[in-house]
């Protein structure tokens, strides 16, 4: 958050637009396109047309600001703007909506892990083997395993005399982790990166490294949620007083 907004006494306690500015680092059109975009309140005009904007706003601009990190721009900003237009139970219904956001992704992080986890061993095994014993094994039908090899996700070779699929150690550490992704509901589409990132970093033990990164992302949006949820409360309750 920025620094204390000081009250000019020269202005009848009121705010220009770079009082409001220089406390957060901002430029001067960044806080007029605020008001416009209905982060802010509308401001009072001077007879000049001049912007008079009020301790209010300044608190609006912190709860923005405080928002961003948490929620990304646009959600705040729509926070903002349904709280500006007295709609309160929307505001808190989106803030409720980027909350299961996180908390989703949390599950993901925590069903990626879990699955890579589970594959550390697979590297060590030795021999091939062909997509009805891998079916078998895994709890599909054949029919799963090649429609995951025409998604791209896994790519066995061919027996040269025979023509059948033949599954390497790889091969089948990637079917496991497509197996585990898919019972937690994710689509294909979000496997596939996944898939590509453990054929290039040659198994997932170099993806241990994008994962630490991954949970610390997920802890300090968690935190900046916290922050912003403060500078709204703080927001609201100003804005309800008389």
């Amino acid at each position: 958050m920025g620094r204390t907004v000081r009250l000019n006494p020269q202005h009848g306690g009121r705010l220009r637009p770079v009082d409001l500015a220089r406390s957060h680092g901002l430029s001067t059109q960044a806080v007029r396109n605020y008001e416009a975009a209905g982060i802010l309140p509308v401001a009072e005009r001077s007879p000049h047309g001049y912007r008079a904007y009020t301790p209010l706003h300044a608190q609006a601009l912190c709860a923005f600001l405080a928002l961003v990190p948490g929620h990304g721009h646009p959600t705040a900003a729509e926070i903002m703007r349904a709280v500006n237009r007295g709609a309160v139970e929307d505001a808190l219904r989106r803030v409720d909506e980027s909350h299961a956001q996180l908390l989703d992704d949390r599950r993901t992080f925590q069903a990626v892990e879990d699955a890579l986890g589970g594959l550390a061993p697979v590297a060590a095994e030795r021999g091939d083997t062909f997509v009805g014993p891998l079916a078998r094994r895994l709890g599909v039908r054949p029919a799963t395993l090649r429609a995951w090899e025409r998604a791209g996700l896994v790519r066995p070779g061919r027996d040269r005399r025979t023509g059948y699929r033949v599954y390497g150690a790889a091969d089948v550490r990637d079917a496991l982790l497509v197996h585990q992704l898919r019972r937690g509901g994710y689509p294909l589409a979000q496997i596939a990166p996944l898939i590509v990132q453990v054929c290039a970093a040659g198994g997932v033990a170099p993806l241990e490294s994008a994962l630490r990164d991954w949970h610390a992302r997920l802890s300090a949006r968690g935190r900046a949620m916290l922050a912003g949820a403060a500078a709204l409360d703080a927001y609201l309750r100003a804005s309800q007083r008389p």
